[in-house]
């Protein structure tokens, strides 16, 4: 059973995570006032109104609360759809690895360049490039 009874209550948890709802409701619209975005973030958030979120602005609002160290939203996609729970990466560690992956990748690049060139120099084929 998910930890909240549904979306709605999960991107509630997410906008308390991410500094509340003036400060979300104008990152997700700032060409609007502070009161304004607010006010229409509370609309979007109340099951009573019409208004809702757009896919995007979900996304948005879910990597605002994650970058808060809040994972309600995934944890509760991930627990509806029958997922494990999310493990979430640091940016900085995943960053890490994509550099030991490409000195990784580097050094197997000059393996096979160094093998192609020792077959080509003792069968005398030369590759065209």
């Amino acid at each position: 059973m998910p930890d909240h009874e549904s979306l709605n209550d999960a991107l509630i948890t997410c906008v308390r995570a991410a500094g509340g709802s003036k400060q979300v409701g104008h990152k997700l619209w700032p060409s609007k006032t502070v009161d304004a975005a607010q006010r229409h973030l509370l609309n979007c958030l109340n099951e009573g109104k019409a208004e809702r979120l757009d896919p995007e602005q979900v996304l948005q609002l879910a990597g605002l609360a994650r970058r808060a160290g809040c994972h309600a939203y995934a944890e509760f996609a991930n627990q509806v759809l029958c997922y494990g729970p999310p493990v979430p990466i640091e940016p900085k560690d995943e960053a890490d690895q994509l550099r030991r992956d490409l000195l990784q990748m580097g050094k197997v690049m000059q393996s096979a360049l160094a093998r192609l060139e020792s077959i080509e120099q003792s069968t005398g084929l030369r590759t065209a490039g």
